[in-house]
């Protein structure tokens, strides 16, 4: 076969086949976390995050391409980051630092799962869990509705809208657990 009747075809594969980039947005303030942290009347600093595996800013989403953080920085930053912006103090008496165990999505469920804990400097820790629930359209797509690459795009679509979400529920379970506050002293 002529060379030229090879590359047609296989450039059609290759398009056929490319990848998106499903970009998180930022993250906006919890109105119920901040109100919760002024009736304790205390801010914090916040230190360093870190993750298992450190450093990730994006996780691949059904062979589509991945889910990738505002501003390629890591989970862990984006996390500290809301925490900066609800605790933060420059002059704070008490230091947090953290780490996020777990940081995963299922785009088939509709779920991201976060682990985290949090260490005070007057040597107090607390530990959350969550699993933030999210639609992600339906599962099977028949041909007449659009075919299983459109579902997967449109998963991998909400999961990242859907991490802005996730990331208040995190945060506001610490805030609201009733050790929190021993956290601060």
């Amino acid at each position: 076969m002529p060379r030229r009747q090879l590359i047609a075809p296989l450039a059609v594969v290759l398009a056929s086949g490319a990848c998106s980039t499903f970009k998180i947005p930022r993250y906006g303030l919890s109105a119920e976390d901040v109100v919760a942290l002024r009736k304790l009347g205390q801010k914090v600093s916040v230190g360093a995050f870190t993750a298992v595996p450190p450093g990730r800013s994006e996780i691949g989403c059904r062979s589509r391409g991945p889910v990738r953080t505002a501003d390629e920085r890591p989970f862990e930053d984006h996390v500290r980051r809301a925490l900066i912006d609800e605790l933060f103090s420059d002059s704070a008496p008490v230091t947090l630092t953290g780490s996020l165990g777990k940081l995963d999505f299922n785009s088939m469920k509709g779920q991201w799962l976060m682990d985290m804990s949090v260490a005070s400097s007057n040597g107090r820790s607390l530990a959350v869990s969550t699993v933030y629930e999210y639609s992600t359209g339906p599962v099977f797509n028949f041909t007449q509705f659009g075919s299983q690459s459109t579902a997967d795009q449109r998963a991998c679509a909400e999961t990242a809208q859907a991490f802005p979400g996730a990331v208040p529920v995190l945060t506001g379970k610490f805030v609201h657990d009733s050790q929190f506050a021993t956290l601060l002293q």
